[in-house]
């Protein structure tokens, strides 16, 4: 039985899929005109190891996620200036290039975090007659009407708009997000933005309504109905997505469809950086290849978003890193120097499998997991931790080749002359300096032994 809690209902709930032993998911994925950071990334972690439950629990998972390669504006207001457009401007490139790059990176992201891919990245580009379509069925429904600079959703006209972000429509007044202008309520949004007159963009196309391109959040419903049925499981996003975006969703997806859209519901919380959202301003707006250029792995980073559960804040910091490196490290290590064996130890997978299958609790399958190694009575380790790590994620039982640097190698070199010199003193300080290195070496029959710290 799967518990999850679900943004909808505020509350945890026992999971029930619209087909037995299946589930569909869809995650809202990037928009690829820049490269995505740390704390986009925790939320496709998150998403990764829900599919992971639902996979261990022998579900057939359909899972997707989209890609926006066009139409974002640098507000949730639909103004400003298109940020793949502005990037294409300011790289010297082709739209297409653009985002074709940056989705290459972000793909090379998933792989290096151990994120499953997704059955499909749809792009909003490959798929502007679906959203034209979902626009013409609103249009026809009296839930869409047009402005000056294009086509708007009428949340007038949706009784229970607002009713995942528990919003008081009646409480909102205008103000940096909110301006009324030709909308005829202050929550109306977007679904087709009109080319600018005299402007020739690189990403736009003919409609009924004229030359523009789609809005932000039509996307995401035209494709996850067309992939996932328009009613389908699990939706997921970050925390900042609630109050507009998936809003939105919810409304338009409803409205075109006269069916409920999404059962479950799951945010993301945010990562956090001097007590607030990582951003440009605050810093903290790392990559993966920036961490791993400071000497990290990127499953350094998956173990320290596994120490924090999905719907709490988590701090980061290069010192907080530093020691999710060092514990799962040390894991590493401890795993290394089991003997195999062939069976499952049943007391720790079921209390492995009481956490991951509580909404998703993955602090708790970690204090599980150094229980089970810390437990010299418990056996059958092996099978067990390599169950464990289909939901974690972290390779656990893979065999690493250590890279030793020559500064390294020429301590080592240092210290077993003391040694041999019987000089044990100077030994120790050189394992000392090896340590603080980030390495641990052990004396064996067959020589020095060297770990990562």
């Amino acid at each position: 039985m799967i518990k999850l809690y679900n943004t909808l209902g505020r509350k945890k709930e026992v999971f029930e899929p619209l087909k037995a032993r299946h589930v569909g998911i869809y995650t809202c994925g990037p928009t690829v005109y820049w490269y995505q950071h740390i704390g986009n990334l925790r939320t496709y972690i998150f998403s990764d190891i829900l599919k992971r439950v639902f996979l261990y629990n022998k579900y057939k998972v359909k899972h997707i996620i989209n890609v926006t390669d066009v139409g974002h504006l640098t507000s949730d207001s639909d103004t400003g200036e298109d940020k793949v457009e502005r990037a294409a401007k300011k790289e010297g490139k082709t739209a297409r290039e653009v985002t074709d790059y940056y989705l290459k990176i972000f793909q090379k992201d998933f792989e290096k975090l151990n994120i499953i891919s997704p059955e499909k990245w749809p792009k909003a580009t490959e798929h502007i007659k679906e959203q034209i379509e979902l626009i013409k069925r609103l249009e026809e429904k009296g839930f869409a009407y047009k402005t000056n600079d294009g086509i708007y959703f009428n949340t007038g006209k949706f009784k229970d708009y607002g009713k995942l972000a528990k919003l008081k429509i009646k409480g909102l007044q205008a103000g940096k997000r909110i301006s009324l202008g030709e909308k005829k309520n202050k929550t109306d949004f977007a679904l087709w933005k009109f080319s600018p007159p005299g402007e020739k963009r690189q990403q736009e196309w003919n409609s009924p309504w004229g030359i523009g391109f789609p809005g932000w959040h039509v996307e995401c419903s035209a494709m996850s109905m067309k992939y996932l049925g328009e009613n389908f499981d699990i939706h997921t996003g970050g925390q900042d997505h609630i109050q507009i975006h998936h809003t939105n969703e919810i409304a338009q997806s409803e409205a075109a469809t006269g069916k409920p859209f999404v059962r479950y519901w799951l945010h993301g919380a945010w990562l956090l950086f001097k007590g607030r959202k990582i951003s440009k301003s605050l810093g903290g707006l790392y990559t993966i290849s920036e961490l791993e250029k400071l000497g990290f792995e990127p499953l350094d980073f998956r173990y320290l978003c596994l120490t924090t559960h999905y719907r709490k804040p988590l701090s980061f910091t290069i010192d907080n890193l530093k020691t999710a490196r060092n514990s799962y490290q040390r894991l590493k290590n401890i795993i290394s120097e089991l003997k195999d064996d062939k069976k499952f130890n049943q007391k720790y997978i079921g209390e492995f499998e009481k956490a991951i299958n509580n909404d998703l609790d993955m602090p708790g399958a970690l204090r599980v997991l150094w229980k089970l190694l810390r437990d010299k009575k418990a056996e059958w380790k092996i099978k067990t931790i390599r169950e464990m790590n289909r939901v974690l994620g972290l390779d656990l039982l893979k065999k690493e080749k250590i890279k030793i640097p020559e500064k390294v190698k020429k301590l080592i070199k240092e210290r077993d002359d003391f040694r041999k010199g019987k000089m044990w003193k100077e030994a120790d300080e050189i394992r000392d300096k090896i340590n603080n290195l980030g390495f641990v070496i052990e004396d064996t029959e067959k020589g020095v032994a060297v770990k990562k710290r």
